[in-house]
């Protein structure tokens, strides 16, 4: 773990005194974090183009701003994988976790086990439970992101001739599973969009296809819903493993966006095939490589001694200025302290043919 010397405690606690070595709602501070900390970046599963970019994202940046990333998970979405690699990182003393969660319930003992030892704990893409950690860098609120699932599928049947807010669109949600609270949450938040937005729409599969994020399985999954709904119009896949498998599924049935609207989240590298063959018209994501580097540089910055707070801002490097904010942005229900909160990513992407291009990751 790092070491504070007995002069830069005294520093800082002065410092903090003066309101300047925290982040709390008074103001904004410049962040300076723990000289040479080491940061574990658990993702869900390795080998996904998402989690691997993200991973080269944080690598880039801990690299220029003075700690150390190392990059854990496994190539199946395990959650006891997960649990074996913090239970390392407590054993080593490390610094720092930096984690996507695969199941909140399943993983809240271990991460509060890895707080009790020291060790600061920041989630980003899929959170766990708030006080299970110390900050979420967020994505998006549910309500943005559900909304934008939908409209996206909207305006890709509309590019068909289809009428949204007239026709009695069929359509179906295929993601990794219910446990993953960040889809889940996506889900829950689009449906409430549907209804007030397009009462038309009927969704035939109300309890939803799940592929638990394996590359395998989104094809087979893929396949059984183009089979068990031929007339199917929108397949929603709020998983950046199930949009590739569909997509390839309706590659393989020699289908186009033209017969069937897919959309979803998934970096653009692993999507542009199937744009550029006019499989999937437009998909959205959000700068994964950003959010893993402020995810790290955060778990850092804690580690360093500082706190976050609620109501707080901080100037990270390069990023810009971040709010810390309740975790009742994602969740009325959540959680609530002063030391638990939530970072918004500042905007997301939707891509198309027309700006697929601009983008490498």
């Amino acid at each position: 773990m790092i070491r504070i010397s007995a002069v830069a405690t005294a520093l800082c606690l002065v410092i903090v005194l003066l309101g300047g070595c925290d982040a709390t709602g008074s103001g904004q501070v410049s962040a300076a974090g723990g000289e040479g900390a080491t940061v574990v970046l658990v993702p869900k599963l390795t080998g996904s183009p998402f989690f691997d970019a993200a991973n080269d994202g944080a690598q880039a940046y801990a690299e220029k701003h003075g700690f150390q990333v190392r990059y854990e998970g496994d190539p199946i979405a395990d959650v006891q994988k997960q649990i074996s690699v913090i239970k390392e990182a407590i054993a080593r003393k490390d610094d720092a976790i930096c984690i996507s969660t695969l199941d909140a319930a399943a993983l809240d003992s271990v991460l509060k086990e890895a707080m009790a030892a020291g060790i600061k704990v920041v989630t980003w893409d899929s959170d766990a439970f708030g006080d299970a950690r110390m900050v979420m860098v967020s994505q998006g609120t549910p309500a943005q992101l559900g909304e934008m699932l939908v409209e996206m599928g909207a305006k890709s049947l509309t590019s068909r001739g289809l009428d949204p807010t007239g026709d009695a669109i069929q359509y179906v949600w295929h993601y990794s599973q219910v446990s993953t609270t960040d889809q889940n949450s996506w889900w829950s938040a689009g449906e409430k969009y549907i209804a007030a937005t397009y009462p038309n729409w009927v969704n035939v599969a109300p309890e939803n296809y799940y592929s638990e994020q394996n590359a395998g399985k989104a094809i087979s999954v893929g396949m059984e819903i183009l089979t068990k709904h031929p007339d199917i119009d929108l397949i929603i896949c709020n998983d950046s493993t199930a949009l590739p498998g569909q997509a390839e599924v309706v590659r393989r049935r020699g289908l186009t966006a033209s017969d069937v609207t897919i959309t979803g989240f998934a970096p653009p590298n692993d999507m542009r095939k199937y744009c550029e063959a006019g499989i999937v018209e437009r998909w959205g994501l959000w700068d994964c490589q950003v959010q893993a580097a402020l995810g790290c540089y955060l778990a850092q910055y804690l580690a360093g001694g500082n706190r976050l707070k609620v109501g707080g801002k901080l100037d990270v490097p390069e990023i810009g200025f971040v709010e810390v904010m309740p975790n009742t942005v994602l969740d009325p229900n959540a959680y609530t302290a002063d030391d638990s909160g939530v970072v918004l990513l500042p905007s997301r992407t939707e891509f198309t043919i027309d700006n697929v291009d601009e983008y490498d990751f």
